[in-house]
This record gives C-alpha cells, sequence and structure tokens, in this order.
C-alpha cells in the first residue's frame, strides 16, 4: 500500500508531514506492508529528511515544485497550479501510483481537486466531509461538516448511507444509529429540508434511522452518524473544537486555584483533534483524507492510519456497491 501524503499543506510545512510520517513508519503504526510518499519540493524535503538520524524505509519523496496558498481559488488550482503538491499527489491516486491521498492544505482546494480527479461515485451527487465527534460514548461521525452548504433532501439521505458505511467499515458498528440534525425530536420540526429529509430517511429500510437528534443529544451518545448540511454542520464542528480548549482551561485554572494536581491527559486525549487525525472526504472514487492546517506530527501520523484503515476496509468499494441504486430525489 502507498499513501500519498502533501508534504506542503501545514501550517507548518513540511515539518508536521515529514515528522508525522516518520514517527508513523517507525512505529509500524501503518504495518509493514505502507509506504509513505512525501509529495512536495524535492530540495525543501530532502533537506528536511536531512535532520534525521535515521530515515525509515517505506518513506520516499515525489517532487511537486508548487504549493496552494490560502490565496488560491479552490476552483481554479488543477488549473492553474497542476504541479502543486496537492494536485501531484491526486493524480498519483488516480493513477494506480498511491492508494491514498493525505493532505492538511486548502480545504476547499483539496475538496474541489478530488472531485474533479477522483470524480463522484456513482450515485453520489455530492460528497461530504466526515468528522468524528467527542461523546460521553463510542464517537460519532459528523456528515457533512463543510462540502456542502446548500443541500436537498435527497443529498441528506446519500449522507445517510456514506455515513453509514463509513461507520461500518471504520468504526466497527455493526448496525449503525442514523440521526438527523434538528431542532425538535417530532418527525414536523424543522424547515423543509430537516421534515422531507425525516420523511425519505424513515422510508429506507436499510438504514437503522433513529430519527431526529437535537444539538444537546450527540455528545450523549444517541447516534453513530449525525446527518445535517455543512453550513450547520461546520458551525457544529467549530464549537466543538472551540470547546476542546475553553475546557481544558477551566480544568487547568482550577487546578491552579486549589494548589491539587489533576491529571488532565485522558481528558485532553477524548477531545484533541489530533486524536482522529483527519476527515474523510466520503462519496468520491478514492481516499481523500482532509486534515487540519494545523495539524501536528501525531495528527497528520493519525490521519495516515486513517488513510490506511479505509484502504484495508474497501470502504470506497463499498460504497460504490451501496449507493449505485439512486436513492429518491426531491
Amino acid at each position: 500500500m502507498r499513501i500519498a501524503l502533501d508534504a506542503m499543506g501545514t501550517d507548518h510545512a513540511p515539518r508536521s508531514e515529514v515528522a508525522g510520517a516518520v514517527e508513523a513508519l517507525s512505529e509500524l503504526g501503518l504495518g509493514p506492508d505502507v509506504e509513505v510518499v512525501l509529495v512536495g519540493d524535492r530540495e525543501i524535503l530532502e533537506a528536511e529528511l536531512a535532520l534525521y538520524d535515521v530515515v525509515p524505509p517505506g518513506l520516499s519523496i515525489h517532487h511537486a515544485p508548487d504549493r496552494v496558498t490560502a490565496s488560491d481559488s479552490p476552483a481554479s488550482v488543477i488549473r492553474r497550479k497542476p504541479k502543486s503538491s496537492i494536485v501531484v499527489g491526486l493524480r498519483l491516486h488516480q493513477s494506480g501510483e498511491a492508494d491514498a491521498f493525505v493532505s492538511a492544505g486548502s480545504t476547499g482546494a483539496v475538496m474541489a481537486t478530488s472531485l474533479f480527479i477522483l470524480r463522484p461515485l456513482p450515485g453520489v451527487d455530492r460528497p461530504a466531509i466526515g468528522t468524528i465527534l467527542p461523546t460521553s460514548g463510542k464517537p460519532c461521525l459528523l456528515l457533512d461538516s463543510g462540502a456542502n452548504v446548500d443541500c436537498k433532501p435527497h443529498h441528506l439521505i446519500q449522507f445517510a448511507h456514506l455515513g453509514n458505511i463509513f461507520a461500518q467499515d471504520m468504526m466497527g458498528r455493526e448496525n449503525p444509529r442514523i440521526g438527523l440534525l434538528n431542532i425538535g425530536e417530532e418527525p414536523g420540526k424543522g424547515d423543509e429540508l430537516s421534515v422531507e429529509a425525516h420523511r425519505l430517511l424513515s422510508a429506507e429500510s436499510s438504514l437503522n434511522f433513529v430519527g431526529n437528534v437535537e444539538g444537546r443529544d450527540i455528545i450523549k451518545d444517541s447516534c453513530d452518524v449525525v446527518v445535517c448540511d455543512g453550513f450547520v454542520g461546520n458551525v457544529l464542528l467549530k464549537f466543538y473544537e472551540s470547546v476542546a480548549t475553553f475546557i481544558i482551561g477551566l480544568l487547568q485554572n482550577q487546578v491552579t486555584a486549589s494548589g491539587t494536581e489533576l491529571d488532565l491527559d485522558n481528558v485532553f486525549r477524548v477531545l484533541d483533534y489530533a486524536e482522529t487525525g483527519g476527515a474523510p472526504l466520503l462519496g468520491v472514487g478514492g481516499v481523500s483524507v482532509i486534515c487540519h492546517g494545523g495539524s501536528t506530527p501525531k495528527a497528520i501520523r493519525n490521519a495516515l492510519k486513517v488513510a490506511a484503515k479505509a484502504v484495508r476496509s474497501e470502504m470506497v468499494q463499498h460504497s460504490a456497491r451501496e449507493l449505485a441504486v439512486p436513492t429518491e430525489e426531491s
């Protein structure tokens, strides 16, 4: 298995990417059969690797002299920057020279380029970003967390099917509970999108639809997959991310004030986005994992693990089979 890693994507590129790849391969966290291809400027990457006394086997460089910046229009990257690390890395995946792609570059650019190069799976109108959220029980998958701001009801049904497959293949859930994010539990609650999506989901016999879930219910482990449009999902995700820092700060202040000691490692581990590493773009014809721009080596390492697990579980093939039959449109 070969995973193409955009080595020029993070805010501290290529330091975080190289360190994350070295850690993942050194610890054999990816498995002995995995290679990581660093995609980026060869001279810069060789200089970074020279800082390590030992470079693990299975790590190589594929030259891509250009990189995508925050000022680049996501839709124009593939045309204006064909030699950028994002485009080159996804081309490697498309051609079969890599089995997956991981990037902490511009989310919009990774998403737009993935759509153009890998193409949506048959039966998928709009691929969506899936993000893992911590709960009081098992983690929950949020779908969509930012790829699609405006959705129609049948898009949410497709998200539910994609999330159902991810929860089975990647999270080990035998019969995932699918919830629809809403402002109330009753079927008639919410706007037209929510009401119609509830009706359609209720008719999907292949899904374990548990009905509407409110924002407060997610953290109570009320479902394995929560479905919503990308606008609401991204707002929820950003709030979740901010709560982690807020809670840790409160606990640290309390410890300082009381003069006692408190082990925060386990608390932080649950709330730390780096534990998950990256969010897969579900519904495209390949494995494309999107990471936070501020990703640490730990986050990159775990994102590589997500990519490797997705390849091994054949999640994309499973999704292609499941979504081949068009869902009802509205």
